[in-house]
Order: structure tokens, then C-alpha cells, then sequence
């Protein structure tokens, strides 16, 4: 497989040539080695999901209302996107973030944390929970970093039901990270992402990396955009943001 060509590849078409993927992260490694990469970004196509934007709190990012006044199904758009434990790194797309912070940092893991959530109660698109971590707590005794990802699905037999799949992929090489998003598109009802996490590009330092996937985000129905570079050998990490009500 030429990874260069199938990064790319993704990028443009499910990314710069698709209006609506939805929410989506990109957990990765920056072209130079020297930092891991976590990307979360929100999309809306109603009022109520563009009236958001995010705000960063030290290591934490969080949706927050721009209008309090007009929120409706707050615990469905406000909630903490990513949050980290020593040398743990977590992002969602919902508030299953606490879920799996509180299951690691009591002992627990990824997925026993995630066998206790579904995927989203939003008839009639049944929205996919997505979610990543990075864990760096081995490094010290010698084990290599890991990373895993996640996808809580509407079973298309039954959407009462939810499919739960997690993605544990070596680690990837510096300059690419692997995506999963909501959605494979726009439609009604939106249709979910199916497949495998995505091989994407992470070209360039941490300041390209985010004005080059917010370019390429739909800007009609974009909303806000973070990226978290965490040191290679663990330590706090530093978020940057663009919020479309800010431009």
C-alpha cells in the first residue's frame, strides 16, 4: 500500500469533498516525531447544533453554548471532548469522554468503559458514539505506547440495538493518524460511517496541521476545530482551537 496516496486519498474525498461527515478525530503523530496528535471537530446542520462553539480549560476541551437561551438536548452537543489522566489521553464526541476517564482512572479500561454506553437516542439518525486514546503509561517500564479506537453503532437489523467496535492498530508513523467520523456523508437520515479508521496526512507543524483541516471542512456547516499536541514522552498536552463564530 502507498500510505502517502491513501492518506491523501481519504482526505480528499471524505474530508475536503465531503459536505457532511459529521463530528470525526484523527488520533496520530506529527510529521517530525517530537508529539502524538489528537484532532476533534464538530459539524451542524440545525441551529441548535451550530449555537456551540469550543472553549479549553488546561488540558480539557469542552462544548459550550454561544446562546444559553435557545440549547436544546444539551447533553447531546455540550459536553467535555477531551480530557487526559497522567500520561492517558482521551477524545469523543459526547459525554462518554467521562465514562472512560473515570473507568481508567479507576482501574478499568477502553472497552469495559464503553460496554456501558450506547450509541446516541437522536431518531431518526441514531448518531454514532466515536471516541480514541492514547496511552503512554508504559513508557517508562519499556512498553511502547498504544492507541485505540472506537465506534458505538445503531445495528442496521435493529436501531434499538447498539454494535460496539474497537480498533487497537499499531501505532502510526510520524506525519499520519487514523480517523473515525459520524457519518459516511450528508443524507437523511444521515448515513453512519462504516469500515475501518481512516488513514489521514498530519503534514507540517501543529499550527498547519489545523488551518490545513479547517479548510478542508465544509464551511457552511463546520463549527469548531482542536487539535492537542501531547509531548512523545508523556506530560500534559497543549490544545489549539478555531471556532467558525470567532471568525
Amino acid at each position: 500500500m502507498d500510505l502517502a496516496a491513501t492518506a491523501q486519498g481519504n482526505f480528499h474525498r471524505h474530508l475536503r469533498d465531503n459536505r457532511y461527515p459529521g463530528r470525526g478525530l484523527v488520533l496520530g503523530r506529527a510529521a517530525d516525531g517530537d508529539a502524538w496528535i489528537q484532532l476533534y471537530w464538530i459539524m451542524g446542520r440545525s441551529e441548535n447544533s451550530r449555537n456551540r462553539r469550543f472553549v479549553v480549560a488546561g488540558t480539557t476541551l469542552r462544548t459550550e453554548p454561544i446562546d444559553v437561551t435557545t440549547v436544546a438536548d444539551p447533553e447531546l452537543i455540550i459536553y467535555e471532548a477531551m480530557r487526559e489522566l497522567p500520561d492517558v489521553y482521551v477524545v469523543t464526541n459526547g459525554d462518554h469522554t467521562r465514562t472512560i476517564v473515570d473507568s481508567i482512572g479507576g482501574g478499568g479500561d477502553f472497552e469495559e468503559a464503553l460496554a456501558s454506553r450506547e450509541r446516541e437516542d437522536d431518531p431518526p439518525h441514531y448518531t454514532s458514539r466515536i471516541g480514541g486514546v492514547i496511552d503512554l503509561r508504559g513508557r517508562p517500564h519499556g512498553v511502547a505506547p498504544r492507541i485505540a479506537l472506537s465506534i458505538l453503532r445503531a445495528n442496521e437489523a435493529d436501531l434499538g440495538l447498539t454494535d460496539r467496535t474497537t480498533f487497537r492498530p499499531a501505532l502510526p508513523p510520524p506525519g499520519y493518524g487514523l480517523c473515525l467520523t459520524t457519518y459516511q456523508s450528508d443524507g437523511a437520515p444521515l448515513p453512519s460511517f462504516r469500515g475501518d479508521p481512516l488513514w489521514l496526512p498530519l503534514d507540517g507543524n501543529v499550527e498547519s496541521v489545523l488551518a490545513t483541516y479547517w479548510a478542508a471542512l465544509d464551511a457552511e456547516n463546520r463549527i469548531a476545530l482542536a487539535l492537542k499536541r501531547i509531548p512523545v514522552e508523556g506530560g500534559p498536552g497543549q490544545i489549539l482551537v478555531r471556532n467558525s463564530r470567532d471568525e
